[in-house]
């Protein structure tokens, strides 16, 4: 290595120092989903990341999703992947697929990687610990009032004891977003979702979604760097925020509204994406708080 690249390498750890001081101890929660889970690439450096995390002192807790894993193993099963307002319609076979995947390959995938870079992760689904207590999603949209979209869930109670005791112990907790009900039936529920939802119990710091986009655009799609929640309120009135962005947006906004400091929607997509957001000053994606 030259001077030059010596001097450069010396001066990109020093600017991240005051981050590192500012985070230690402090519980992030990122939501990996997007094209940061499918390239081999960028899997490799979302783990290092997440591993420098916890070695400096960070607490991070990852939550995950899979969509395109589930579309593949209904399609190896012959069934259709069905969508109604960005949601899956998960009957009993849906949701077995969805254990299968979720609970499975790919959580293991994630806490093997993880461990590989030299972490100490551990996987979990809602149902372990009782940690995602969810009830059946009723769907109140007015175009499509009669749809029924089985085992889909939304979380009534997070059992954050379990996230506390492995964090306190240097443990990155690697969550499947599946709840159960008191009967004891399982639910498929939005990544996005149970991310927030733990971010706001937690008290977190930071709540981090990575996506396949920039962050959040406006109808110009220009980045928008940082945002309050009443201009965030104004873009989904508008229809500027739409569609599959729309649970992340709401899930920021009540995150934020309960306590977590702040939300970030950042490009997935880009190497070291989370590293980028902590620890530069100029960050990357949108800021919400």
């Amino acid at each position: 290595m030259s001077d030059k690249n010596k001097s450069l390498t010396a001066d990109v750890l020093t600017a991240a120092l005051p981050y590192i001081q500012r985070y230690q101890g402090q519980t992030i929660v990122i939501k990996y989903g997007g094209n940061a889970m499918l390239d081999d690439k960028l899997k490799s450096s979302f783990a290092r990341d997440i591993v420098l995390m916890s070695l400096v002192g960070i607490k991070p807790i990852v939550v995950h999703g899979g969509g395109p894993q589930i579309a593949e193993q209904l399609e190896l099963l012959g069934k259709e992947s069905v969508f109604v307002e960005g949601m899956r319609v998960t009957d009993t076979d849906t949701m077995s697929a969805v254990e299968m995947v979720l609970g499975g390959s790919v959580n293991k995938e994630i806490v093997q990687r993880l461990n590989v870079h030299g972490g100490r992760a551990v996987g979990l689904t809602g149902k372990d610990a009782s940690l995602i207590q969810s009830e059946k999603l009723i769907l109140d949209v007015e175009t499509v009032p009669s749809v029924d979209l089985g085992h889909v869930g939304k979380v009534v109670a997070v059992n954050d004891e379990i996230l506390r005791l492995l964090s306190k112990s240097s443990y990155i907790p690697v969550i499947a977003p599946i709840g159960f009900d008191k009967s004891g039936n399982s639910y498929n529920i939005n990544a996005d979702v149970v991310a927030g939802k733990i971010a706001e119990v937690l008290g977190a710091e930071k709540l981090i979604y990575l996506t396949n986009t920039p962050g959040l655009l406006d109808s110009s799609k220009n980045l928008l760097t940082g945002l309050n929640a009443s201009q965030v309120k104004e873009l989904i009135n508008t229809g500027v925020v739409h569609s599959g962005m729309l649970p992340k947006i709401n899930s920021a906004l009540e995150a934020v509204a309960g306590g977590v400091n702040r939300a970030h929607i950042i490009d997935g997509r880009v190497d070291h994406a989370v590293l980028l957001e902590l620890f530069t000053d100029d960050g990357v994606g949108t800021l919400i708080e």
